[in-house]
């Protein structure tokens, strides 16, 4: 397993990172607990969740246990003030039967919290991490025009975005924006929510990013392994390789 550095989080992450948002879809307890596990003793050590689904911050958190020192931990929450975030990250730390969050995102396409804001969002952020309940803040949205807005702001550390083959080309720059501001990425979406098939030319595509870490939203084993195993066996990147990648991207533009 490769591991790489988000930003200007410092956190030594995984390349492959685990999509915990569905874990409810897992199974039972156990069935998640394995698989988590599983993933983690194949040198996984970041994943990722949401307050919007308690459940599965609760199933993720009952899962590391015992190894909660060894991985890194994102969650999020659009909640609407201050007061609404410092109550979320309260909830996720107890349910998660931890101390802190390592990554901290605000989840939000159509408004981007600013310091000494009048709803107290950031400022509320800023507290949790000077307290140190969350180690680094980032943002979580869909929205071009917000997470250009982040990243020149200076005051977000980390930025989750969908990004794979078939996104624009000012994508591709807000992903070299990043590299130059030392912000982290996350790119959610790898297949474009179901519609690319063809793995190994999007985990290849992706790994051309060195600054890009892929979430993979993971709800079985099955998934699991296939995710690992193009991990180790990716494509080779040659011309071959640009011309499948540039007819996808002609096929569905």
């Amino acid at each position: 397993m490769e591991y790489v550095r988000l930003g200007r989080t410092n956190l030594m992450i995984s390349r492959v990172a685990f999509g915990a948002v569905s874990l409810n879809k897992a199974g039972d307890d156990e069935s998640v607990a394995l698989l988590v596990r599983g993933a983690y003793n194949q040198g996984i050590n970041f994943f990722d969740t949401t307050r919007s689904s308690a459940d599965s911050e609760k199933l993720l958190g009952d899962a590391i246990g015992d190894i909660r020192s060894s991985v890194m931990i994102a969650s999020k929450s659009g909640a609407q003030s201050g007061a609404e975030i410092l109550g979320d990250v309260e909830t996720s730390l107890n349910v998660m039967h931890t101390d802190y969050i390592d990554l901290y995102q605000y989840e939000s396409d159509s408004f981007l919290p600013q310091p000494n804001g009048a709803d107290g969002i950031y400022n509320a952020l800023r507290t949790l991490k000077d307290g140190g309940k969350i180690r680094s803040i980032g943002l979580a949205t869909q929205s071009l025009d917000l997470a250009e807005s982040a990243v020149r702001s200076g005051f977000y550390d980390a930025l989750q975005f969908p990004f794979n083959i078939l996104s624009s080309d000012e994508t591709r720059q807000l992903v070299k924006l990043c590299e130059e501001n030392d912000v982290g990425f996350v790119a959610m979406q790898p297949l474009c929510g179901g519609v690319l098939e063809n793995i190994p030319l999007a985990f290849g595509f992706l790994h051309e990013y060195e600054n890009v870490v892929p979430l993979w939203g993971v709800e079985n084993e099955e998934e699991l392994n296939q995710i690992l195993y193009f991990n180790e066996h990716p494509p080779v990147i040659d011309e071959k390789f640009h011309d499948d990648v540039e007819r996808l991207r002609m096929f569905f533009n």
